[in-house]
Protein backbone atom coordinates (compact mmCIF):
# COMPACT_ATOMS: atom_id res chain seq x y z
CA UNK A 1 0.00 0.00 0.00
CA UNK A 2 1.07 3.43 -1.17
CA UNK A 3 1.20 6.25 0.92
CA UNK A 4 0.80 10.02 -0.77
CA UNK A 5 1.10 13.08 1.67
CA UNK A 6 -2.20 14.69 0.28
CA UNK A 7 -2.09 18.19 1.83
CA UNK A 8 -2.42 20.81 -0.59
CA UNK A 9 -0.23 23.11 0.98
CA UNK A 10 1.46 24.12 -2.42
CA UNK A 11 0.48 27.82 -4.27
CA UNK A 12 -1.82 28.06 -7.10
CA UNK A 13 -1.56 31.14 -9.19
CA UNK A 14 -4.57 30.77 -10.11
CA UNK A 15 -7.56 33.18 -8.25
CA UNK A 16 -9.37 32.02 -5.28
CA UNK A 17 -11.84 33.16 -3.53
CA UNK A 18 -9.77 34.16 -0.69
CA UNK A 19 -7.97 37.69 -2.40
CA UNK A 20 -8.76 40.72 -2.00
CA UNK A 21 -10.10 42.09 -5.12
CA UNK A 22 -12.91 44.33 -4.19
CA UNK A 23 -12.75 47.02 -6.81
CA UNK A 24 -12.71 44.72 -10.37
CA UNK A 25 -15.00 41.85 -10.89
CA UNK A 26 -14.07 38.54 -11.13
CA UNK A 27 -13.09 37.24 -14.36
CA UNK A 28 -15.87 34.34 -15.18
CA UNK A 29 -18.64 36.75 -13.67
CA UNK A 30 -19.37 38.14 -17.25
CA UNK A 31 -17.53 35.87 -19.51
CA UNK A 32 -18.49 32.09 -17.60
CA UNK A 33 -21.69 30.24 -17.65
CA UNK A 34 -24.87 31.65 -18.90
CA UNK A 35 -28.39 30.63 -18.38
CA UNK A 36 -30.70 31.72 -20.72
CA UNK A 37 -34.64 31.18 -19.23
CA UNK A 38 -37.41 29.92 -21.50
CA UNK A 39 -39.59 32.89 -21.21
CA UNK A 40 -36.31 35.27 -21.74
CA UNK A 41 -36.22 34.27 -25.56
CA UNK A 42 -35.58 36.37 -28.52
CA UNK A 43 -38.42 37.20 -30.90
CA UNK A 44 -36.57 40.42 -32.02
CA UNK A 45 -35.75 38.37 -35.35
CA UNK A 46 -37.33 38.31 -38.52
CA UNK A 47 -40.93 36.61 -38.41
CA UNK A 48 -42.93 35.50 -41.49
CA UNK A 49 -46.34 33.45 -41.65
CA UNK A 50 -46.00 29.41 -41.19
CA UNK A 51 -43.37 29.90 -38.00
CA UNK A 52 -42.16 31.76 -34.86
CA UNK A 53 -38.38 31.65 -34.49
CA UNK A 54 -36.45 32.93 -31.24
CA UNK A 55 -33.13 32.82 -30.62
CA UNK A 56 -31.62 32.02 -27.33
CA UNK A 57 -27.65 32.02 -27.76
CA UNK A 58 -26.01 34.00 -30.64
CA UNK A 59 -23.20 36.63 -30.42
CA UNK A 60 -25.80 39.72 -29.35
CA UNK A 61 -27.14 37.69 -26.73
CA UNK A 62 -24.23 35.99 -25.01
CA UNK A 63 -21.21 36.84 -27.18
CA UNK A 64 -21.25 33.23 -28.70
CA UNK A 65 -18.90 33.23 -32.11
CA UNK A 66 -19.04 29.14 -33.35
CA UNK A 67 -22.25 27.96 -32.53
CA UNK A 68 -26.39 29.56 -32.69
CA UNK A 69 -29.34 27.63 -31.01
CA UNK A 70 -32.83 28.83 -30.61
CA UNK A 71 -36.44 27.66 -31.16
CA UNK A 72 -38.66 27.52 -33.61
CA UNK A 73 -42.53 26.94 -33.94
CA UNK A 74 -43.88 25.62 -37.50
CA UNK A 75 -46.91 25.92 -38.72
CA UNK A 76 -49.16 22.46 -39.91
CA UNK A 77 -48.32 21.63 -43.30
CA UNK A 78 -45.59 23.71 -43.48
CA UNK A 79 -42.33 23.05 -45.70
CA UNK A 80 -39.13 24.41 -47.40
CA UNK A 81 -37.99 24.62 -50.44
CA UNK A 82 -34.92 22.47 -51.52
CA UNK A 83 -31.74 23.99 -49.96
CA UNK A 84 -28.46 23.01 -48.47
CA UNK A 85 -26.70 25.58 -45.19
CA UNK A 86 -22.97 25.46 -46.75
CA UNK A 87 -20.57 24.35 -44.52
CA UNK A 88 -23.03 24.55 -41.58
CA UNK A 89 -23.75 21.37 -39.41
CA UNK A 90 -27.59 21.65 -37.98
CA UNK A 91 -29.36 19.78 -35.45
CA UNK A 92 -32.53 20.16 -34.77
CA UNK A 93 -34.14 18.72 -31.70
CA UNK A 94 -37.89 18.04 -32.08
CA UNK A 95 -39.92 18.75 -28.87
CA UNK A 96 -43.37 18.02 -30.15
CA UNK A 97 -44.79 17.29 -33.76
CA UNK A 98 -43.91 15.06 -36.55
CA UNK A 99 -41.43 16.37 -38.32
CA UNK A 100 -40.51 14.97 -42.26
CA UNK A 101 -37.00 15.00 -43.40
CA UNK A 102 -36.54 14.77 -47.38
CA UNK A 103 -33.06 14.63 -48.72
CA UNK A 104 -30.79 13.73 -51.35
CA UNK A 105 -29.63 14.69 -55.40
CA UNK A 106 -33.57 14.40 -56.12
CA UNK A 107 -34.78 13.81 -52.76
CA UNK A 108 -35.16 10.59 -52.48
CA UNK A 109 -34.52 9.63 -49.00
CA UNK A 110 -37.03 10.22 -46.09
CA UNK A 111 -36.88 10.20 -42.20
CA UNK A 112 -39.82 10.93 -39.65
CA UNK A 113 -38.55 12.41 -36.17
CA UNK A 114 -40.81 12.36 -33.19
CA UNK A 115 -40.92 13.95 -29.72
CA UNK A 116 -37.34 13.32 -28.50
CA UNK A 117 -35.59 12.99 -31.71
CA UNK A 118 -32.46 14.18 -33.03
CA UNK A 119 -31.79 15.32 -36.55
CA UNK A 120 -28.63 16.24 -37.66
CA UNK A 121 -28.17 17.95 -41.34
CA UNK A 122 -24.53 17.57 -42.66
CA UNK A 123 -22.87 20.38 -44.86
CA UNK A 124 -23.96 20.36 -48.25
CA UNK A 125 -26.48 18.15 -48.12
CA UNK A 126 -29.84 19.15 -50.34
CA UNK A 127 -32.72 18.96 -48.18
CA UNK A 128 -36.02 19.74 -47.58
CA UNK A 129 -37.75 20.01 -44.06
CA UNK A 130 -41.83 19.81 -43.39
CA UNK A 131 -44.26 19.66 -40.44
CA UNK A 132 -45.63 15.83 -41.54
CA UNK A 133 -48.59 16.77 -39.28
CA UNK A 134 -51.78 18.63 -41.07
CA UNK A 135 -53.30 20.01 -37.42
CA UNK A 136 -50.27 20.36 -35.20
CA UNK A 137 -47.56 22.55 -35.27
CA UNK A 138 -44.08 21.62 -34.71
CA UNK A 139 -42.16 22.59 -31.91
CA UNK A 140 -38.48 22.27 -32.41
CA UNK A 141 -34.92 23.46 -30.95
CA UNK A 142 -32.24 24.56 -33.24
CA UNK A 143 -28.88 24.26 -32.94
CA UNK A 144 -26.34 25.62 -35.74
CA UNK A 145 -22.25 25.39 -36.13
CA UNK A 146 -22.27 29.02 -36.83
CA UNK A 147 -23.84 32.40 -36.46
CA UNK A 148 -23.41 33.47 -40.03
CA UNK A 149 -26.90 32.98 -42.03
CA UNK A 150 -26.14 30.32 -45.22
CA UNK A 151 -28.82 29.12 -47.44
CA UNK A 152 -28.25 27.87 -50.65
CA UNK A 153 -31.34 27.53 -52.38
CA UNK A 154 -31.33 24.38 -55.23
CA UNK A 155 -33.98 25.29 -58.16
CA UNK A 156 -33.21 22.42 -60.66
CA UNK A 157 -34.57 19.81 -58.39
CA UNK A 158 -38.48 19.14 -58.19
CA UNK A 159 -39.66 18.30 -54.89
CA UNK A 160 -41.65 15.84 -53.94
CA UNK A 161 -43.80 17.87 -51.56
CA UNK A 162 -44.34 21.08 -53.21
CA UNK A 163 -43.92 23.87 -50.63
CA UNK A 164 -47.61 25.60 -51.75
CA UNK A 165 -49.56 26.50 -48.97
CA UNK A 166 -47.99 27.58 -45.97
CA UNK A 167 -43.53 27.82 -46.31
CA UNK A 168 -41.42 27.30 -43.77
CA UNK A 169 -39.39 30.06 -43.99
CA UNK A 170 -37.11 32.07 -41.77
CA UNK A 171 -33.74 34.32 -41.60
CA UNK A 172 -32.35 30.92 -43.30
CA UNK A 173 -35.08 29.66 -45.30
CA UNK A 174 -36.16 32.35 -47.25
CA UNK A 175 -39.59 31.98 -48.98
CA UNK A 176 -39.08 30.89 -52.95
CA UNK A 177 -39.19 33.05 -55.61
Amino acid sequence: MCSHDHSHNHHHDHEHGGHDHAHEAPRWKHDGVRVIKGDQLDANTAQTPGMFRQAAINAARVGAQKIWAGTVAIEPNAKTGVHHHGALESVIYVVSGKARMRWGDRLEYVAEAGPGDFIFVPPYVPHQEINADPNEPLQCVLVRSDNEAVVVNITDVDPVEKPESVYWVDPIHKRPD
